[in-house]
C-alpha cells in the first residue's frame, strides 16, 4: 500500500485527540493533516503533523491544504457550550459536512465520523434529529467508503468538566451493552481500524461493535496507550450508500 495522508478535524478534542495521536503512531499513515481551531501545542512538533489552524467558517481559506485519503471528522458540541440549538447545529452539522464536501473536492476516498446512539433525522430529540441528517447528507455525497460510528456515552478524560456526563458514565456502566459507555480511545481505533480496511459504500458501526471493530490486528495503538488486542472481527456493516 503506498503512504497514506490522513485529514483529522477536531483533533483538539476527546476523541479526535486519540485519534490523531493514533494517525500519528500508525506506519500506513506519512502524513498526518490536523484541522483545528487551536494550536495543538507539543503535539505539532511531530514530524508526520500538519496542523491546519482556521476558524471552520473560513475552511475555503485553506481548501488546497485539505488534501489526503482518509478523512476523520470528530467534531461535536454541547448545547450547553455552544450556546444555543442554532450554535450547536453550526458546530455538529455545517462544519462536518464542509469538511466533508472540501476533502471529497480534494481526492479523499474514505470519510469517518463520530455520530450518536440513536441518531435519527425522524427523531423527536433535537440531539439526535440533527446527528441523522449528517448522516444522511454524507451518504448522499456518494463517498466511495462511509463509516458511520454511533457511540452512547463517550467515555474518557476531558479538558473541560461535564458533570452530567461523568453521571451518565456512571448510571449507564451497568446498562445492557447497546446502552454502555465507550471509550474515546476504543471509537479511535475504530475508525483508523475501519479506513484501513476502506470497506467500500456505507459502513455504520453501532454503539455494541464498537471495541471489536477497533481490535483488528495490524493497526498500532499510540505509544503512550495499551495496546489494542488483534483478531477480533471488525463491526459490522450495515448498508451501503
Amino acid at each position: 500500500m503506498s503512504p497514506l495522508t490522513a485529514i483529522v478535524a477536531g483533533g483538539t478534542g476527546l476523541v479526535g485527540g486519540e485519534c490523531l495521536r493514533r494517525l500519528l503512531a500508525e506506519p500506513a499513515y506519512s502524513r498526518v493533516i490536523a484541522v483545528t481551531r487551536r494550536d495543538l501545542g507539543p503535539a505539532a512538533r511531530h514530524r508526520k503533523l500538519q496542523q491546519v489552524t482556521v476558524e471552520f467558517d473560513r475552511l475555503e481559506d485553506v481548501r488546497d491544504r485539505l488534501r489526503g485519503d482518509h478523512v476523520f471528522c470528530a467534531l461535536g458540541t454541547t448545547i450547553r457550550k455552544a450556546g444555543s440549538r442554532a450554535r450547536f447545529r453550526i458546530v455538529d452539522h455545517d462544519y462536518p459536512l464542509r469538511v466533508a464536501e472540501l476533502t471529497r473536492q480534494g481526492g479523499a476516498r474514505h470519510f469517518s465520523i463520530v455520530s450518536a446512539l440513536g441518531a435519527s433525522r425522524s427523531s423527536p430529540f433535537f440531539y439526535s434529529r440533527v446527528k441523522g441528517e449528517v448522516e444522511e447528507a454524507l451518504r448522499d455525497m456518494g463517498w466511495p467508503g462511509l463509516a458511520i460510528l454511533r457511540p452512547s456515552v463517550i467515555a474518557g478524560e476531558r479538558a473541560e468538566s461535564r458533570p452530567l456526563e461523568r453521571l451518565g458514565e456512571r448510571l449507564l456502566g451497568l446498562a445492557p451493552a447497546t446502552w454502555r459507555p465507550v471509550a474515546a480511545a476504543d471509537i479511535a481505533a475504530a475508525m483508523v481500524a475501519t479506513a484501513l480496511r476502506e470497506p467500500p459504500g456505507v459502513t455504520v458501526i453501532e454503539s455494541r461493535e464498537i471495541a471489536a471493530a477497533g481490535r483488528v490486528s495490524g493497526v498500532r495503538a499510540p505509544p503512550t496507550r495499551r495496546a489494542a488486542r488483534g483478531g477480533a472481527p471488525p463491526g459490522e456493516r450495515r448498508g451501503r450508500s
